[in-house]
């Protein structure tokens, strides 16, 4: 049975959804926890930090790693098969595209490319079409890396938001575990 890692930052609004797709995916695969600084410490009107580090421990059966140090290692001792970051902040998606990893899901997802192994980002980001656009464009093009279908959540009132189909987190992982896209990218 292949092991999935599965790192939630902090999209407040979409952990809900995220860690329904966790559950999901734990039916089939093991389920490795990871959370950011700000998912693993926040509360906020969306739930409390404690409530969703329970709900994801007792999903996967683990504690939820939540340091640098815990998540280093992912990647040279193979800990995963793949790993997904649901959801997939503006924030951490600009770092990934910079190369910066000071936070336990960035480290993680460098620790799993170092490797080759997959990653899948679940974007949710008010700014994908804004300031995060140029940077969601280069992980579209980095290899190993593939998204879940992403599209307009609210053109309306959010003009520049743009969110992943959570429902589509399993056969975005199963393809990327085949080594390809899931598409179409934008829907």
């Amino acid at each position: 049975m292949h092991t999935i890692g599965f790192a939630i930052c902090g999209s407040f609004c979409t952990l809900e959804k995220a860690l329904q797709q966790m559950e999901i995916l734990s039916r089939k695969y093991g389920i490795l926890p990871i959370m950011s600084y700000n998912a693993y410490q926040t509360d906020t009107r969306f739930g409390r930090a404690q409530e969703h580090i329970a709900r994801a421990r007792a999903i996967a059966g683990h504690d939820v790693l939540h340091t640098l140090v815990d998540t280093e290692p992912i990647g040279p001792q193979h800990l995963a098969d793949a790993l997904v970051v649901c959801p997939c902040t503006g924030n951490t998606l600009s770092k990934l595209a910079a190369g910066i990893t000071d936070t336990p899901v960035t480290l993680a997802v460098k620790s799993a490319l170092r490797i080759g192994m997959p990653v899948v980002l679940c974007v949710a980001s008010n700014d994908s079409l804004g300031a995060s656009g140029p940077n969601l464009m280069r992980l579209l093009n980095t290899k190993h890396v593939y998204l879940v279908p992403l599209g307009q959540d609210d053109p309306e009132k959010k003009p520049t938001s743009l969110v992943a189909d959570f429902s589509l987190v399993p056969r975005a992982v199963e393809a990327a575990l085949e080594g390809r896209q899931l598409q179409p990218v934008f829907r």
